[in-house]
């Protein structure tokens, strides 16, 4: 027998085998030490080892061990043998059935013990008890039935908490997973952009003047050395030992200058407007702030045919705001929402701000983006 099957075992006999030498020993002491009851014999014994042993089979039948425990219990009672610990393995039984969602079975099992006590000493002319003690004894047998409603409704908040905590495990995991795929997503799509875009410029220089696609490929190189970089970054996150984090810095705006100058390394000329006083920003309101500007710029390049972008920031009292425009060609009408601009927006709304798209006098597209500063305290401060 296995360790993961042996010990379960031993805790399951170990209840009857206690049960059944508490219960033999003390039924039988005192009845031995109460002369107005019956003297212990056989037949108690007998009954009182049906009650504690059944109670090995408990957790797979409890509602025939509750009638077993209380069927020995009232012949036990009706015999007149000594008061003792008999009744334990009841009271077991009926917390073990409530507990187990049998709840009619354990109000009926109580009502049928008492019912059984009170008719059957009736009719068998034992007349030794008064209206005070018959009801005494249905209080003990009310009490017994709350206090195991008790326990199963302590149980049921315990079972109620932990699957809460479960779910709010689970709902984190997927915000996390959400997280890593959102940075991956600007990340890889930002500088495969750019490597992209000056890859096409290196083709076209290499054939016709060589010595100006030199520029181009130490681009390439700088924005793919910078994609492992940061690529790095991200997947440290995913680890589940002890290694120490990774060093590299978390995008924040303290890279703004480094992400303009290899976004106009890529043709396009970014300007930079900012308002305000710059300050640190909380770590989750700053990353989102950087990836905004990062992603509107992806989008730029990628899509529109813009020469220039201008990147306005502003901090306010409240609200950092983000504004991110382009040159691009004249168009009218409600600008596309493409994934790119969808996922700016869960970032923003994620910290409880917005952020809109829409066309520049020009016809060009504008990004804004208002961020509240009180953003530390959203449950969503790290995406």
């Amino acid at each position: 027998m296995s360790t993961t099957t042996f010990w379960p075992q031993v805790r399951r006999i170990a209840l009857p085998a206690v049960i059944s030498v508490v219960a033999v020993v003390g039924s039988i002491g005192s009845s031995n030490n109460q002369p107005d009851r019956r003297d212990a014999d056989w037949l108690l014994v007998v009954l009182v080892l049906i009650g504690s042993v059944s109670l090995y089979w408990l957790r797979t039948h409890p509602v025939p061990v509750l009638w077993a425990t209380a069927a020995s219990s009232l012949v036990y009672m009706l015999r007149e043998y000594g008061y003792g610990p008999v009744i334990f393995a009841f009271v077991i039984a009926v917390f073990a059935a409530i507990r187990a969602g049998h709840r009619s079975a354990g109000w009926i099992a109580i009502a049928a013990l008492y019912t059984g006590h009170v008719l059957g000493r009736f009719v068998l002319g034992i007349n030794d008890q008064n209206v005070y003690q018959i009801l005494l004894v249905g209080t003990c047998f009310l009490v017994l039935g709350f206090l195991a409603e008790l326990f199963r409704a302590h149980r049921d908040r315990v079972a109620a908490a932990n699957k809460t905590r479960e779910e709010e495990e689970l709902r984190r995991a997927g915000e996390e997973r959400l997280r890593i795929a959102q940075e991956l997503h600007d990340v890889v799509a930002h500088h495969i952009s750019l490597i992209n875009v000056q890859a096409s410029t290196a083709l076209h220089l290499v054939d016709r003047k060589p010595e100006q696609a030199g520029p181009a490929l130490s681009a390439i190189k700088d924005a793919s050395k910078e994609a492992l970089v940061e690529l790095r970054s991200i997947v440290g996150i995913l680890r589940q030992n002890d290694e120490s984090a990774p060093r590299q810095p978390v995008a924040g705006l303290e890279r703004l200058d480094h992400l303009i100058t290899g976004t106009s390394r890529a043709g396009l000329e970014v300007h930079t407007i900012v308002h305000g006083d710059p300050r640190p920003l909380p770590t989750g309101l700053d990353r989102a702030a950087f990836r905004i500007i990062q992603e509107s710029l992806t989008n730029i390049v990628r899509h529109a045919k813009a020469t220039a972008a201008t990147v306005r920031i502003q901090y306010g009292e409240e609200s950092l705001v983000l504004q991110v425009d382009d040159d691009g060609e004249s168009l009218t009408g409600p600008p596309h929402e493409g994934n790119g601009i969808i996922g700016m927006r869960e970032r923003a709304t994620a910290l409880g701000g917005t952020l809109t798209a829409s066309r520049t006098p020009t016809g060009g597209l504008r990004i804004v983006a208002h961020l509240p500063l009180e953003a530390r305290v959203s449950g969503q401060a790290d995406v």
